[in-house]
């Protein structure tokens, strides 16, 4: 018989200072997989115990102040990659990947890219542009895997609350538009798309001029799969609620559940 699996995303915007509300989520939803970016923490300051004690075991790539990504599994987790050499050589720590229930996971915090046209713009783009040979170069897309993270990426007007006003601007630029559908050619599928056709959806919102009670938000943090695991699965929602929480991120969790 077939078990449930859950696997959650979330940009947590400084892991020390969203520890409580973090552990709260996790107590309450349970994910079999949590995947965190923008942790903000040298792996040896990550808080485990907080986390071992709830049942998870977690694979690390942090780094002090910025970026930082982190896998947390309520099973052992194996074959752990650190960077784009799955070594830990990146300067910015921002992709790691695991295998746990047959699923390989891969947790990524795209840069966000700062003004368009700088070099930090040129450099999202290029790490876009290297995602996609990394998966060109180490997985077929017949396998069950999922991409999963904040890609700081809205892929269409649907996912904008002002297509208008944002094209152009970064997050909405058709430059990043245009390199995140290369990169799902290779074979993924925008699993909340599955479930969710229709506008008005956001994972971001900034915190300032009222964004968030006004729903002015953009949809950046995704969870991408392949055929073989989108057909296993049976939902996938962006948990908004959190983000009106006191002292949340400004990014909501995205929730996938598979049947595996």
């Amino acid at each position: 018989m077939a078990a449930l699996f859950t696997l959650a995303t979330w940009n947590v915007n400084s892991l020390r200072a969203r520890l409580p509300g973090v552990l709260r989520w996790v107590r309450q939803r349970k994910p079999d997989v949590l995947c965190l970016q923008e942790t903000k923490v040298p792996d040896e300051d990550f808080p485990l115990d907080d986390f071992t004690i709830l049942g998870y075991h977690e694979a690390l790539y942090g780094q002090k102040t910025y970026n930082g990504v982190a896998i947390l599994s309520r099973k052992p987790l194996a074959d752990v990659a650190r960077g784009f050499d799955g070594k830990g050589g990146d300067e910015q720590k921002r992709l790691i990947a695991a295998s746990v229930a047959g699923i390989r996971v891969v947790n990524a915090y795209v840069p966000n890219g700062g003004e368009v046209g700088s070099d930090k713009f040129a450099f999202k783009l290029e790490f876009l542009h290297e995602l996609r040979g990394y998966f060109a170069a180490r997985h077929r897309p017949d396998e069950r895997l999922a991409l999963v993270g904040d890609f700081n990426v809205a892929p269409e007007p649907r996912d904008v609350f002002d297509p208008a006003a944002m094209d152009g601007q970064t997050c909405y630029h058709p430059d990043e538009r245009a390199a995140l559908a290369r990169l799902a050619e290779w074979g993924f599928e925008d699993l909340f798309r599955r479930y969710e056709s229709g506008s008005g959806h956001y994972t971001w919102w900034d915190y300032r001029q009222g964004a968030y009670p006004r729903n002015l938000g953009l949809r950046i943090d995704h969870v991408w799969t392949t055929l073989a695991l989108a057909e296993c699965s049976r939902s996938c929602l962006i948990d908004k609620d959190e983000r009106g929480k006191d002292k949340a991120s400004d990014h909501a969790p995205v929730v996938a559940t598979f049947s595996v």
